[in-house]
């Protein structure tokens, strides 16, 4: 560890006169660490605020791994902006669920958008089959949604619009709201989730 990780957040709690503890039991120094630039700050933050911010997320959102996600964006939000931070203008947990109520409502922006995007996808797929399309290229899309309509609800959106739109991960993260490392994400889970199923199913799983 070098010295200036040293000087860290966590090291500076651990460096305390024995029986002495800082204003705010501790929350100030790690506000301050925070506005510094000190990572151990942002995880001592994560590990003592994270809670809170993904009980909100999940009131306000009803689905546990979209709450997830927005707590991630919270305090990567907190990081890059924590030059805007001023802790004797309020408590840094103040702070982080201002934060937290912003990302929820670009959270149900986006979810908004992809309803709508899938309600257009579902209308021209219904068009494409009443005009005959190849019978392969029907089957294939027909197994395809099914395996998709197993998956959590915004990987399904995120691959209906790879698959079906032909949109790249930029252009999904575009139309969706959705943080381009997120889109990353839940199209890799998705995929990973449908070719182990379509595997089973090929085995007589």
């Amino acid at each position: 560890m070098t010295a200036h990780r040293l000087t860290g957040c966590s090291a500076r709690q651990s460096e305390r006169p024995p029986g002495h503890t800082p204003p705010g039991d501790g929350d100030d120094w790690i506000a301050h660490g925070l506005v510094r630039g000190d990572e151990h700050c942002l995880a001592a933050a994560y590990r003592r605020w994270g809670g809170l911010v993904h009980t909100l997320a999940v009131r306000a959102l009803g689905d546990p791994r979209e709450a997830e996600d927005v707590t991630q964006q919270v305090f990567v939000a907190a990081w890059s902006g924590r030059g805007n931070f001023r802790p004797e203008r309020g408590p840094l947990p103040a702070w982080l669920t201002g934060i937290t109520r912003r990302k929820i409502a670009d959270a149900l922006t986006a979810r908004t958008r992809r309803t709508e995007l899938a309600a257009t996808l579902g209308a021209t797929l219904e068009h494409e089959a009443r005009t005959g399309d190849q019978p392969e290229r029907l089957l294939d899309r027909v197994v395809v949604t099914d395996e998709l309509a197993r998956l959590p609800r915004v990987q399904r959106d995120v691959l209906r619009l790879a698959y079906f739109a032909d949109l790249t991960q930029t252009q999904i993260a575009a139309r969706t709201g959705l943080p381009l490392g997120t889109v990353k994400s839940h199209a890799r889970r998705g995929l990973q989730r449908m070719r182990h199923s379509l595997e089973l199913a090929a085995t007589g799983g």
